[in-house]
């Protein structure tokens, strides 16, 4: 069973499950280890970690009258309003946040406000207003056009209960982004931040259970959460005010170029531009963002897995999403030649393959480093780039920060 505690209950005989805080605020690499010692124990009690959890199965556990007191009831916030939309998700940055990223996140809340509207008034089966949107397409417009990886970095911040509203505006920020790379008019990209933004209005009309059971749906499960794209296409038909081009997309989404995706198992250019653009920008979220039943994919380990599917992307489109995004996207975990690892700070101008990295911890000596960045694109880093890890293979806490703030 686990257990947090704090530093003061902890005793010799205790099995340490996790250190509380962040990785880099204390001296151990390891992050499960039996406490045998008075040494090491005096070591995380100095270390300064505000608590940590212990596996009693594994271990000692605290005495009974040492125990830790159990944690207040949640606050319950006062009852809304007759048909009031529920209180929306907000983006959480860690305290080092640059303005850049302070900037986008304040972009993201005030769109979480309209799209947990918006969401909200499906449910209710009120009608959607296409007007509330076009205000969110544009501001995301303009926030990539000044800084094309900030925001689409940024969205995959998102915790597992704000999933559904903040994927659809991840999804509308990367739309545009591709739209701009694959160079499509101002009213193409306009279109397909809004398509983005309505993808999933559809799952409003789904069972709530069905939204993040964990393990394999059945068959009837199957079918009732693909009948989503059906849903969505109708509520945007009912709504009016919206493209032809973005009514396909909320119904076409999940078609796969080689046919083998739904409703309508559409093959190739059967299916729609923006709805090839938005499977691969669909897809690409979903795996990068924290769900209730899986942790997120590393940014860098997605796009190569989203390389490796054959037959269900759209060449072009993909080859324009990498572009898009980059071959490692900000915030991937690195090795690089000397044997060091890295996260990516920011895209390379000349290269894909040569961004701006903060070097933090040496795989030969297995101790951190001073986090510093290193353009790869300089002849004088003579590094580069030799594969990506895996955060959770190496139980790094609080990488965000090497990528989102100053080093110093």
């Amino acid at each position: 069973m686990l257990k947090r505690i704090t530093t003061d209950q902890l005793r010799i005989g205790m099995f340490i499950q996790e250190l509380g805080g962040s990785w880099m605020s204390h001296p151990f690499w390891r992050s499960k280890f039996l406490l045998t010692d008075e040494k090491t124990l005096a070591k995380v009690v100095e270390s300064g970690v505000p608590d940590l959890v212990i596996d009693t199965a594994r271990g000692l556990d605290v005495p009974a009258v040492a125990a830790a007191p159990a944690p207040a009831p949640p606050m319950v916030a006062p009852p809304a309003e007759p048909g009031a939309a529920p209180e929306p998700p907000h983006t959480v940055l860690p305290p080092v946040a640059s303005p850049d990223y302070r900037q986008a996140a304040a972009l993201c809340d005030r769109s979480l406000v309209v799209v947990n509207t918006l969401f909200h008034e499906a449910r209710m089966g009120n009608a959607i207003d296409a007007e509330h949107c076009v205000p969110v397409v544009q501001e995301v417009i303009d926030s990539v056009a000044q800084n094309p990886t900030t925001l689409t970095s940024l969205a995959r911040l998102k915790t597992a209960n704000g999933y559904a509203y903040m994927h659809a505006v991840a999804v509308c920020a990367l739309m545009v982004s591709l739209a701009r790379t694959m160079g499509l008019t101002p009213e193409q990209t306009r279109e397909a931040g809004l398509a983005g933004l309505m993808l999933d209005i559809g799952k409003t009309r789904m069972p709530p259970e069905l939204h993040d059971k964990p393990g394999r749906l059945t068959d009837a499960e199957q079918a009732q959460f693909q009948a989503h794209v059906r849903h969505g296409q109708q509520l945007l038909l009912e709504a009016g005010g919206f493209s032809e081009a973005v009514i396909d997309v909320a119904l076409h989404h999940h078609e796969r170029v080689d046919g083998a995706g739904y409703p309508d198992k559409l093959a190739g250019d059967r299916i729609s531009l923006l709805s090839r653009m938005a499977a691969v920008c669909d897809v690409y979220d979903a795996v990068t963002s924290r769900r209730p039943y899986h942790a997120p994919w590393d940014p860098a380990e997605a796009m190569s897995h989203l390389a490796r599917t054959k037959g269900q992307f759209d060449t072009r489109v993909f080859h324009s999403f990498v572009k898009s995004v980059g071959v490692y996207p900000n915030g991937s975990l690195v090795r690089l030649r000397s044997e060091r690892l890295a996260v990516v700070r920011s895209q390379g101008l000349a290269s894909l393959l040569a961004p701006k990295v903060a070097v933090f911890y040496s795989v030969a000596e297995r101790h951190a480093l001073e986090p510093f960045e290193l353009d790869l694109a300089d002849a004088k880093a003579d590094d580069k780039i030799t594969g990506i890890e895996s955060p959770e293979a190496w139980r790094f806490k609080d990488l965000d920060r090497l990528w989102l703030g100053p080093l110093k």
